[in-house]
């Protein structure tokens, strides 16, 4: 397996929180009636582990591919954040975001992932919170794995068509149990799959196909948001990991969310040097 690190050569998607659909509006609201941020990090890079540092201080170490930390609510601020090499110091990052500026009240999933070409990048995603009718559920798909254009299949059947990386594709469907899988566009040629996701009332899930085409790393990770039933119910918030299985982390996440940071605002990056 071929281990692409989030060297030098790394490429960070930066934009400010108006660039999210739907939540410039929040640009318009006084400052005292905006909440913390809801803030979810996935890791989708395959074969590199990172530490992410806070401020100068380690908050997370070790975080793993494949893994999600959050929900995190993440006050607004401004914060120095470095990804290195698990053991590194501060000093030899991998990726350094400084004077980061973030903003309140959004929902917001920052993934560290490839793009189509194989080279590290982190691209937000605003995550769609609003209500849903009685029993039903929301599906989101998002293509962040180096790897062509694809369709992904429920049931059998193509829901999203031509999707390419960096993209997403949503609907709102009836809850229950639903058979998914990954296709080449235009084709029956399986790349991801089956998977079974049980589709929740009330919540949205969504999947991540992450890795690598070419280095046959490809693999999928869910998150799920919770709360988003039409009748009032809890705060909209979420929690995931792969596929198979759970990989939050605790309270420490809140040092990875800084990774967020890198989304909001202008933030000045500055690549890592040797």
């Amino acid at each position: 397996m071929r281990i692409l690190p989030l060297g030098r050569a790394a490429t960070v998607a930066t934009m400010s929180l108006l660039a999210f659909g739907g939540v410039a509006v929040l640009a318009a609201a006084p400052a005292y009636a905006l909440a913390d941020s809801k803030v979810t990090v996935v890791h989708g890079i395959p074969g590199q582990p990172v530490d992410v540092y806070v401020n100068g201080e380690k908050t997370i170490p070790n975080f793993q591919p494949g893994k999600v930390a959050g929900p995190l609510s993440l006050p607004a601020g401004s914060y120095d954040i470095a990804l290195t090499k698990p053991g590194d110091p501060v000093g030899d990052a991998l990726l350094t975001v400084e004077d980061a500026a973030v903003p309140g009240d959004a929902n917001v999933s920052l993934v560290a992932h490839l793009n189509e070409g194989g080279k590290p990048v982190l691209t937000p995603f605003a995550n769609d919170t609003s209500k849903l009718a009685a029993g039903e559920a929301r599906l989101i798909v998002r293509h962040t794995a180096a790897a062509p254009a694809v369709d992904i299949r429920a049931g059998g059947k193509p829901v999203f068509e031509g999707v390419t990386n960096g993209k997403e594709g949503k609907t709102d469907l009836a809850a229950g149990s639903v058979s998914a899988d990954v296709v080449l566009a235009g084709t029956d040629t399986r790349v991801l799959g089956p998977t079974d996701l049980n589709l929740a009332e009330g919540t949205a899930t969504i999947v991540y196909a992450v890795g690598s085409a070419d280095d046959k790393t490809l693999d999928i990770v869910s998150q799920s948001i919770k709360g988003l039933h039409s009748a009032p119910g809890g705060v909209p918030s979420g929690n995931g990991g792969r596929a198979d299985g759970n990989g939050t982390l605790p309270w420490y996440g809140v040092g990875v969310a800084g990774i967020l940071l890198a989304v909001f605002g202008l933030t000045r990056l500055v690549t890592a040097r040797r």
